[in-house]
């Protein structure tokens, strides 16, 4: 039905709506854990703030499953690249969400103060160090990452992990941290009342600013002063996958030049910014839905600046250019595209259907109260 050139690229736009949903459903959980020592005062009051995502983070967190799923499938050179040569950063990541499930389900098992408050460090922990260390993987995504490729299309990497924490990189980082405080602290706005509510409001008019000065530093750094490497010559696009069929430059046109090119590239940054800073605004505010759904919008523009800046590459080697591999020469078979392509149409609507359930089911503002009724049911 669909020839190989099309079909990769509705695996490149399928993996992207997937990577945007993993970071706005569990954006608002890391948020929600990493501001729970500050926004909490009372015990109840951080029985309130973790189970505003107590009956979803673990629903939000397959996204995270599935984006590996499906890169491990369609883009097998790009996983072996990533988790091969990114292995320590990758344990750090898994390392770092060991500490969620176990907070979530031991913190209440016993009344002990110290208990408690020792598994509310970890659940901190669990919510601040995972943004970081992916908005580093993303830095230097735009970086590119020094590994290359043999004649036997083996992945080598050449750097180490310190490498990994070039300034950009660990600005983008923080930038990271700062983008899931934001979007969980309009989402805790969104289900609380009283102390906890007033607390977020503040929360999000502090962190607002600060976030849109970090992807401005971000925006100017990207067009400014990193260099984007440029295919000159390349197999057809619906040929096998071989990276090595295809000659780059390393120092081509540029970020802001490939964004010139293709104008209509400009909506992807604006909805970053304008989604961003209408959520600050109506979040400061009363507002609650829609100052959450602008945060939404803002990061899946963010999303999309990096997939249309990077567009086709997948993944730049900055040490052997023309190991860099695409979405053109870094795919699955033409046949275990299109099988993946026809799962993903039966089961992918069922899981949407499925999550709109359980959202609507459990929606509504969490109170001490609620948790108190319900002290041995409730995280």
């Amino acid at each position: 039905m669909f020839d190989y050139e099309t079909i990769r690229l509705i695996w490149w736009v399928f993996i992207g709506v997937v990577a945007i949903a993993f970071a706005v459903t569990e954006g608002f959980d890391f948020g929600v854990s990493a501001l729970l020592p500050f926004i909490g005062k009372t015990d109840v009051e951080r029985r309130v703030v973790i189970n505003t995502v107590g009956a979803t983070w673990e629903g939000n967190q397959v996204w995270l499953v599935l984006l590996g799923g499906a890169v491990f499938a369609i883009w097998p050179a790009v996983y072996a690249t990533l988790f091969s040569g990114l292995y320590v950063a990758m344990l750090l990541v898994l390392f770092a969400l060991f500490f969620r499930p176990a907070g979530f389900d031991y913190r209440s098992k016993i009344e002990d103060p110290r208990w408690r408050n020792a598994w509310d460090w970890c659940l901190f922990l669990g919510g601040t160090l995972p943004p970081i260390l992916l908005g580093v993987l993303v830095g230097n995504l735009l970086l590119g990452l020094p590994f290359h490729l043999d004649q036997d299309l083996r992945p080598f990497y050449d750097g180490s992990f310190f490498a990994l924490l070039h300034p950009f990189a660990l600005l983008c980082g923080f930038a990271g941290l700062l983008l899931t405080l934001f979007h969980g602290a309009l989402f805790l706005k969104w289900r609380s009342e009283g102390a906890i509510h007033q607390r977020a409001t503040a929360a999000v008019a502090a962190l607002g600013p600060l976030l849109l000065v970090a992807l401005a530093v971000i925006t100017a750094w990207v067009f400014l002063a990193i260099e984007r490497p440029e295919i000159t010559q390349m197999a057809a696009t619906d040929a096998p996958s071989n990276p090595m069929h295809k000659s780059v430059i390393a120092h081509g046109a540029g970020w802001l030049q490939h964004f010139r090119s293709h104008s209509w590239m400009w909506l992807a940054p604006a909805a970053g910014f304008g989604g961003i800073f209408l959520a600050w605004k109506l979040g400061a505010g009363d507002s609650r839905m829609a100052a959450f759904w602008a945060s939404a919008l803002g990061i899946a523009g963010i999303g999309l600046t990096v997939g249309f800046g990077l567009f086709p590459f997948l993944l730049i080697s900055k040490t052997d250019p023309r190991s860099s591999l695409t979405l053109w020469d870094a795919s699955s078979s033409h046949t275990t595209l299109l099988l993946a392509f026809w799962i993903t149409v039966v089961f992918l609507p069922i899981v949407l259907l499925y999550t709109r359930f359980v959202y609507r089911v459990i929606w509504g503002s969490v109170t001490e109260q609620a948790v108190l009724k319900d002290s041995h049911t409730l995280y």
